[in-house]
């Protein structure tokens, strides 16, 4: 899942430090760092860009995304509603558990992924990623469940995880949570994001000036 990275709609808590234009060349570049780990960690065929906002078009996409990575709009409605959205269309294409990630997630790794799916495979009906502010890095899904997004005014919150594995529970789903993880938001987690061994390099170019005193 992913925004287009236009300029003062995008990494907006980074403004301070990187511009709008700062902003939207790091959207572009971890757009493209996260679409080919999903190449790298799915089965052929089976790695997907959802992109928003209402209006946005796969040309301001395709030049951050790999050939393979099949992109399509993420639907309309508030976070909830295009997740919903989007993991029904793919779980309508494939068979195999599905994982979901926004762009956020700065060192994902193909062990992440593939922790994530033994815990789907091993029977759980959905796993998530704890993020250090309350959200989440990485939903995974064996199956539809649009219950899981349907969080009311708590997109964006400190409640986020909380409320949906409330929603797991009251609709039955078994669910699972992977290690906590850093979101890259605003400028703490930058700096803190820097002194990662994993952070990609292109990024760490991107967050040039996060480093500065």
């Amino acid at each position: 899942m992913a925004k287009a990275p236009r300029p003062g709609a995008v990494k907006t808590r980074l403004v301070p430090l990187l511009g709008d234009h700062g902003c939207a060349a790091l959207q572009a570049v971890l757009i493209g760092v996260v679409a080919r780990w999903a190449l790298a960690v799915a089965r052929p065929g089976g790695a997907y860009l959802a992109y928003g906002p209402d209006g946005a078009g796969e040309q301001e996409l395709r030049p951050h995304v790999p050939e393979g990575v099949r992109l399509f709009p993420d639907g309309h409605g508030d976070l909830g509603d295009r997740l919903a959205t989007a993991t029904a269309r793919v779980l309508r294409e494939r068979s195999d558990p599905l994982l979901v990630v926004g762009t956020d997630m700065a060192t994902l790794t193909p062990a992440h992924a593939r922790e994530a799916e033994v815990v789907l495979r091993g029977g759980a009906d959905a796993v998530f990623g704890p993020a250090l502010d309350g959200g989440y890095w990485l939903a995974g899904l064996a199956r539809p469940a649009p219950e899981l997004f349907d969080l009311g005014g708590a997109w964006g919150g400190a409640e986020v995880l909380e409320r949906s594995l409330e929603q797991a529970r009251a609709a039955g789903l078994r669910t699972e949570l992977l290690g906590f993880e850093r979101d890259l938001d605003d400028a703490a987690d930058a700096r803190a994001l820097l002194e990662h061994p994993g952070l990609p390099p292109e990024i760490v170019a991107a967050l040039a000036p996060a480093a500065a005193p």
